[in-house]
C-alpha cells in the first residue's frame, strides 16, 4: 500500500515539473485521492523545484512550528483551492537529494490520513513525530566503526529481504534485541570487521550466543575494506534495502534508531566499503562460546554479569556453512515469521 501510494505521489510531481511555474511564491498542486472533511490531500512543487505535500485543515487550525530546515519546514499556507480560499499544512523538502525519502514520509502520511480523515491535521504531527529522528540531526554522524557494523546488517538484511520482502519484521538490533536478527524459528548475529588480518569476533553478553527457544542460530562475519572508488556506497546500499522491502517507512524508522539520519547523508557521500569475505556459521554445541549453561556446568555462580569476550575464528575449526546450509536456515527463519 505504502509503495502505490508513494508511485502516486511520484507521479503527481513528475507531472508538476512540466508545469511552467515563474513565480517564486505560487505553488503548483495537484489533487490526491486522499479525501477529508476539509478537502482532498494535494501535491505541490515550488518554483525551486522543491516538493510539498499540502494537508487541508479547518481555519482555526494550528499547524506546529519548530521545524524549518534544513531539510523539512511545516508552515501555515492559503491557496485559492477549488474556487475558495483553503488553509493548509505545507510540508516541503528542501534537499532534493532527499526526495526518495521524503516521497516514502509523504506515503505515511497518506495512508495513515486515509486511516483516520477527520483530523488530518493531527495525523501529520504524528507521523511527523514518529519521522523526527530522521530529519533532524541532534548528534554527531556514525563513527567508523558504527558506520561498518551497520553496513554489515544492511547486508545481511538485503538477502533476507531478496527471501522476503516482510523481512524488516526480522531486524530486532535497533530496539536492543540479544540478535540482531530473530524470530520464533531462528536467529542471525552480524560481526563486521575492518582488520585486514585475522577474524576476531567481539561477543556482548551471555547471551548473544545462545539460540533461541526451538530455533537455530547463525553468526555472519564480514571482513570489510574502505574503497572510496568501488564496492557498495553505504547510501546506495539503504536505497537497495528500501527497494526491496514492502515497508520502507519501517526499515527508516529502525534506521533511525541506530543512529543514521538523512541529514547526514552529506557527511555519507563517499562512505563505500568493499566486502572481502562473508562467512556464515551455525552456532551450535560444538560453536566456541560462553553461555549461562556453560558457566553452570563450570560451576560457575550465574550471578556473574556483564560478561565481554573474545573468540577466534582464524583457524579451520569451526567450519563456516555450506551455501546450501546458509539457504535453509535463511529459508526456516522466515517461513516460520509469516
Amino acid at each position: 500500500m505504502l509503495n502505490d501510494l508513494k508511485s502516486v505521489l511520484d507521479d503527481q510531481w513528475r507531472l508538476l515539473q512540466r508545469r511552467p511555474n515563474s513565480e517564486a511564491s505560487v505553488l503548483t498542486v495537484s489533487d490526491l485521492p486522499v479525501p477529508t472533511p476539509n478537502g482532498s490531500l494535494a501535491a505541490g512543487l515550488d518554483s525551486n523545484g522543491n516538493r510539498h505535500l499540502l494537508v487541508p485543515i479547518g481555519a482555526h487550525q494550528v499547524v506546529r512550528k519548530g521545524l524549518n530546515g534544513p531539510v523539512l519546514r511545516l508552515s501555515k499556507r492559503t491557496l485559492e483551492h477549488d474556487s475558495r480560499f483553503q488553509d493548509f499544512a505545507d510540508l516541503a523538502c528542501l534537499r532534493s537529494d532527499l526526495n526518495d525519502i521524503f516521497a516514502t514520509l509523504c506515503a505515511d502520511i497518506l495512508y495513515a490520513t486515509e486511516e483516520s480523515p477527520d483530523n488530518p491535521v493531527k495525523v501529520l504531527h504524528r507521523v511527523l513525530d514518529r519521522w523526527r529522528a530522521l530529519f533532524l540531526n541532534p548528534g554527531p554522524p556514525l563513527g567508523t566503526q558504527q558506520l561498518a557494523g551497520l553496513f554489515g546488517e544492511l547486508i545481511v538484511l538485503e538477502l533476507l529481504l531478496e527471501h522476503d520482502s516482510g523481512a524488516i519484521r526480522s531486524w530486532k538490533g535497533p530496539s536492543g534485541h540479544r540478535h540482531d536478527f530473530a524470530t520464533d524459528a531462528g536467529a542471525v548475529e552480524v560481526k563486521t570487521s575492518t582488520n585486514p588480518s585475522g577474524r576476531a569476533v567481539r561477543i556482548h553478553g551471555l547471551d548473544q550466543l545462545e539460540p533461541p527457544l526451538g530455533g537455530a542460530l547463525g553468526l555472519v562475519w564480514l571482513r570489510l575494506e574502505s574503497d572510496m572508488r568501488g564496492g557498495i556506497g553505504f547510501l546506495e546500499l539503504i536505497k537497495r534495502v528500501l527497494d526491496l522491502s514492502d515497508d520502507e517507512s519501517e526499515i527508516l524508522t529502525r534506521l533511525a534508531a541506530v543512529g543514521y539520519r538523512a541529514a547526514d547523508n552529506d557527511h555519507y557521500a563517499h562512505s563505500r566499503y568493499t566486502i572481502n569475505e562473508q562467512r556464515w556459521y551455525n552456532v551450535d554445541v560444538a560453536f566456541p562460546r560462553l553461555t549461562t549453561v556453560d558457566l553452570a556446568a563450570a560451576a560457575i555462580s550465574t550471578n556473574v554479569r556483564n560478561v565481554d569476550y573474545t573468540i577466534d575464528l582464524s583457524g579451520d575449526s569451526p567450519a563456516p556453512m555450506e551455501t546450501n546450509d546458509v539457504e535453509r536456515h535463511i529459508k526456516a527463519m522466515l517461513e516460520e515469521s509469516r
